[in-house]
């Protein structure tokens, strides 16, 4: 586990999605003890702006002007904790946060991102059914994308592609289907196919091996809840048949915490009102307290 202490934000925002609920992760999360059982103070809560059910007519993207003013916000938050010595462990939301959370790391130097999705998110806003920036998130993090978004204070792409590891992803079928972008080559690409041909610990270890590099100051990591099999994480708004177990993801996030240059972890999508007996939510915690706790 990192040797920093942990600190808590919370960042509800839904701007990325045409529907309302993961907002109330950080709430369903820290009334399951999340803070105390990792130790970690409450560094605050984000208002997010309204939002407007109409696409961005410029971008394409639903609240492209509020992701854009609001995100920097967030890295503000994330960068006022790291100054203080502290891990960032952002509370989302849905998955455009990651541009908050890397602007952040951006400000500070070049770091980079494992992002642990069952999603690639690599939309372009002209396939994306919705203009959903949640579908679209990796993609303007590693600057592609309308400007608005992937350039954010100038200073696109906030991570660049052979800077992150895309792990666990499954969403082939809808890429397909709605002509999603080819992820750039140079990104480093270890699906869910990839990584039961490899087990998941050589597979966390090979993730690391790349984030770890000596040329990166360090890596954040990305944690969507649909990474999880569907089985036990149906409380997500996209949902693919598939995923990874609970003890699965509890060895990508021990290996990736071991290896001291994690700097800091967001969590998102998973939607309190979809889980109808409260199981998802508990074992999300579980695996977060004994991971982070350890």
């Amino acid at each position: 586990m990192p040797t920093m202490p942990y600190a808590i934000i919370e960042a509800p925002s839904t701007l990325g999605l045409a529907t309302d609920g993961v907002e109330r992760l950080p709430e369903q999360l820290l009334n399951l003890g999340l803070a105390e059982r990792i130790g970690a103070r409450r560094a605050g809560r984000l208002v997010v702006p309204p939002k407007d059910p109409a696409p961005d007519p410029e971008t394409g993207t639903l609240n492209a002007g509020a992701i854009a003013a609001w995100s920097p916000q967030l890295a503000d938050a994330v960068e006022a904790v790291l100054i203080a010595g502290e891990f960032p462990v952002v509370l989302g939301g849905d998955c455009t946060i990651v541009l908050g959370s890397m602007l952040a790391l951006r400000r500070r130097g070049r770091y980079g991102l494992l992002f642990i999705d069952g999603h690639a998110d690599f939309f372009q806003p002209e396939a994306e059914p919705n203009g959903e920036g949640a579908s679209m998130d990796l993609a303007l993090v590693s600057g592609y994308g309308p400007s608005l978004l992937a350039d954010i204070e100038g200073r696109g792409p906030l991570v660049r592609p052979e800077d992150i590891v895309a792990f666990g992803y499954r969403d082939h079928q809808d890429q397909a289907e709605y002509g999603s972008q080819p992820l750039p080559e140079e990104l480093k690409v270890l699906d869910l196919p990839a990584v039961r041909a490899r087990g998941i610990e050589a597979a966390a270890r090979e993730a690391l091996d790349h984030l770890t590099r000596v040329e990166l100051d360090g890596f954040f990591i990305h944690l969507d809840a649909d990474c999880l099999d569907d089985a036990i994480m149906p409380a997500v708004d996209f949902r693919v048949p598939g995923g990874l177990s609970w003890d699965e993801l509890s060895t990508v996030l021990r290996v990736g915490l071991a290896s001291g240059k994690a700097v800091g972890l967001e969590i998102t999508i998973y939607n309190p009102g979809l889980d109808e007996d409260g199981s998802a939510g508990r074992g999300l915690a579980d695996v977060l307290a004994a991971t982070l706790g350890s």
